[in-house]
Formats: C-alpha cells, sequence, structure tokens
C-alpha cells in the first residue's frame, strides 16, 4: 500500500530534477528553432488576456497602498516631493514585476500543471508518443514560449496602471502635484531599470512555464493528484520567482547606482 502510494505520488526531487532536464530541451529547441506559431500564439493568448484583469487590479490597489504608506513616512520629513522615487525604486522595480509574476503563477501555472496533469492520467501522453509526437515540442515548448513572451507585456501594463494609482494615491491624500510625482519616478528610474523589469519577466515566464509544464507531466494516479500537482506547482513557483529574483537583485543588479 505504501509503495503504490509512493507510485502516485512523485516526490518534490524527482519533479525538479524533471524540471531542470526539460528546461535543457527548452531551450535547446528554442535555439535549434522550429516552433509551432500557431500553438504560440494560442498560448500567449491563454496566458496573457486571462490574467490582464487580476494584474491590473492588484498593480493598482498595490500601488496606492505603497503610496500611501510612503508618503506617510516621508511627509514627517517633508520629502513627499521624492515619494515618486520611492515608489519608483521599490515598486516598479522589485514589486511589480514579482505581483504580476505570482498572479500568473497563480492562473496560468496551475492551468498548465492540471491540464497536463489530466492529459497524462487519461494516457494522452502516452498516445502522443505512439503517434511519434514529443510531448516537448507539442505541448510545452508553446506554453512555455508564451509565458517568456506574456509576462513582460503583463509587466508593462502592471507598471502603468501602478504608476497611476500611486500617482492618485499621492494626490488624493498627501497633495503631491501629478506632476512633480511623475518627475520624480522618472528621475528615478532609468532606461537599464525597465530592460532589468523585461528581463525578469522572460525568466520568471519561463520559471511558471516551466513549473507548470513538468509538474504536470509527472502527475500520477487520479483526478486528487491533477490537484495535489497544480497547487504544488503554484507553490513550488512562487519560491522560485522569489529565489530568482533575490538572485538577479544580488548580482547583476546590484551595482545599478541610484541617480
Amino acid at each position: 500500500m505504501t509503495q503504490a502510494k509512493r507510485r502516485l505520488e512523485p516526490s518534490f526531487l524527482f519533479r525538479l530534477y524533471t524540471a531542470f532536464l526539460m528546461l535543457g530541451q527548452v531551450l535547446l529547441r528554442i535555439v535549434r528553432g522550429g516552433l509551432r506559431r500557431d500553438a504560440v500564439l494560442e498560448q500567449m493568448i491563454a496566458a496573457g488576456p486571462g490574467a490582464l484583469l487580476p494584474v491590473l487590479l492588484v498593480a493598482l490597489f498595490g500601488g496606492m497602498i505603497f503610496t500611501i504608506q510612503t508618503a506617510r513616512e516621508l511627509s514627517t520629513f517633508g520629502a513627499t516631493n521624492i515619494v515618486g522615487g520611492a515608489f519608483a525604486i521599490a515598486f516598479c522595480r522589485e514589486l511589480a514585476p514579482i505581483l504580476t509574476a505570482s498572479i500568473v503563477a497563480g492562473q496560468v501555472g496551475s492551468a498548465f500543471a492540471s491540464e497536463l496533469g489530466a492529459m497524462k492520467i487519461t494516457e494522452q501522453i502516452d498516445a502522443l508518443h505512439m503517434l511519434r509526437t514529443n510531448p516537448i515540442d507539442y505541448l510545452v515548448l508553446p506554453r512555455v514560449v508564451a509565458c517568456c513572451l506574456m509576462l513582460p507585456i503583463l509587466n508593462i501594463f502592471a507598471l502603468v496602471v501602478g504608476i497611476l494609482g500611486g500617482m492618485g494615491a499621492a494626490y488624493q491624500f498627501y497633495g503631491v502635484a501629478p506632476v512633480n510625482f511623475l518627475q520624480s519616478v522618472q528621475t528615478f528610474l532609468s532606461p537599464d531599470d525597465l530592460l532589468n523589469i523585461g528581463l525578469k519577466g522572460i525568466v520568471f515566464g519561463l520559471i511558471v512555464g516551466i513549473i507548470g509544464c513538468s509538474w504536470g507531466l509527472t502527475t500520477e494516479g487520479g483526478a486528487k493528484q491533477v490537484g495535489q500537482a497544480a497547487t504544488s506547482a503554484v507553490v513550488t513557483a512562487w519560491i522560485s520567482i522569489f529565489m530568482s529574483d533575490f538572485l538577479m537583485s544580488a548580482f547583476l543588479f546590484h551595482q545599478s547606482p541610484l541617480p
């Protein structure tokens, strides 16, 4: 009984090992080319517009909350004129990409895991092998590429809406003129920061796509295990996003001087 249960529940290390192998195969296929553009476009539509509304709402309220808390502290020092700069440093550089990636992981990553998990337990993956079709090419590669393309775009929308929310909150609660807020943001947010935000979106999209697909393809058992795989994929993606953001911030972007 115990051995059967273990077979139905792949270990975390096994899934992690599978994810690294899948990452290598995906990168190799991207370098070689041969993407199915129609499949990628289909997955982009599923990954982008479906997550747009939650991303915009979280960015809007997150920007307002951050601005209210930051402006309250800066007002005690008479420095409300740089509230936009503080917003640019913390929210635009870090919070917006992480919040966007977390929403995509919860919505898109879980969908990937559940879809592929259901295909695995109903033996549709085995049918693909019988038809001499590689599941990596047919199922994984379009989903991963779609996530890598859509997350930077969602980050742009999140930044715009977050800045508008922060600007409105600063004006409404602390009387900071919108022009001053935007000028402060422009002063502290450099073009290199925008490139870094785009790079983070690509990395986070790669993480969400790989983990969602690998957790789905390693599902064994029945409907219960599909749900468990989707939940585990989301949690693992969240942890991986925060870890990768720390590594990128510590080793790639830490030398960026403040203007």
